[in-house]
């Protein structure tokens, strides 16, 4: 055999040699334990006979009265926050939710909050500085008799010359 011919064989045994050599140095991974194997090398923990609380029972010498039951069931929730509903002439429906010095006011037209301007409550004076539908222009709403059962609102463009004014009344 010439060299020309041993060449290529001892060129392809060497790839193999180092290719295997390669692999031999490389880190195996190991097979997952599997959940049988977990299972078997839980330890077992001893349980105590005492239980854990003991059962012990308070019993009341004497039931409470009607009234005591009563004083004690009685809650109250002051959040400041009141909904209303309120129906307009010409034709608006105004759904007006008051909260500390604003008041919210949702129509078909759009939702605006405006800000208390007066200190009274009788009438209660709410204004702000856009239109209902959120353009310019300004709008005011006024409530007043006892728990704001009627209301009116005015609201006017950017131009201040056509000011349209709703009656409203507070609907049960």
């Amino acid at each position: 055999m010439s060299l020309g011919h041993l060449r290529p064989s001892i060129f392809i045994t060497g790839l193999l040699v180092s290719a295997i050599s390669l692999s031999a140095c490389q880190k195996q991974q190991e097979p997952e334990p599997s959940l049988e194997d977990n299972i078997n090398a839980e330890e077992s923990v001893p349980m105590s006979a005492e239980p854990a609380d003991p059962n012990v029972t308070a019993l009341a010498s004497e039931d409470p009265t009607l009234n005591e039951v009563e004083d004690d069931t009685i809650a109250t929730v002051n959040t400041g926050l009141t909904q209303m509903t309120y129906l307009c002439s010409p034709t608006l429906k105004v759904e007006a939710t008051y909260e500390d010095n604003q008041v919210v006011l949702a129509t078909d037209q759009g939702t605006l909050t405006l800000a208390k301007t007066n200190e009274g409550t009788n009438p209660e004076v709410y204004e702000g500085k856009t239109a209902l539908d959120g353009s310019e222009g300004a709008t005011q709403w006024r409530v007043a008799h006892k728990d704001r059962e009627t209301g009116v609102m005015r609201m006017a463009g950017a131009d201040d010359s056509s000011i349209n004014t709703y009656e409203c009344k507070k609907t049960d």
